[in-house]
């Protein structure tokens, strides 16, 4: 018994591809532009993390001739995990604005 292939629905299916395809270049180019900026809980280091959890920059930043090394050590380890955490942050919210109004195929 032959099956009836529904060739809008191929069609639909195909024009949804090629549109995810621009959607996932879109989130792609826009996870490595957009760029957060975290600081140390007392402000002595600041780090820029792109979305995709790359590094950017670190600054320190004030006088650190009172800061000793283990001190400044446990800020950079504190900006640097806050920093993971808001490139994440940032790559969902970038996801829902890109891929927000994006329907499976089953929806219309």
């Amino acid at each position: 018994m032959p099956r009836e292939i529904d060739e809008t629905w191929i069609d639909e299916a195909i024009e949804r591809y090629r549109r995810l395809d621009v959607l996932r270049a879109e989130f792609d180019k826009a996870v490595a532009a957009h760029v957060v900026t975290v600081h140390s809980p007392d402000d002595t280091v600041e780090v820029l993390v792109t979305a995709a959890g790359d590094i950017a920059d670190v600054r320190i930043r004030g006088d650190l001739r009172q800061t000793n090394a283990t001190e400044l050590a446990r800020e950079v380890q504190a900006v640097v995990t806050n920093a993971k955490e808001a490139a994440r942050w940032a790559r969902e919210k970038l996801h829902d604005e890109i891929f927000g109004a994006f329907r499976t195929v089953g929806e219309r």
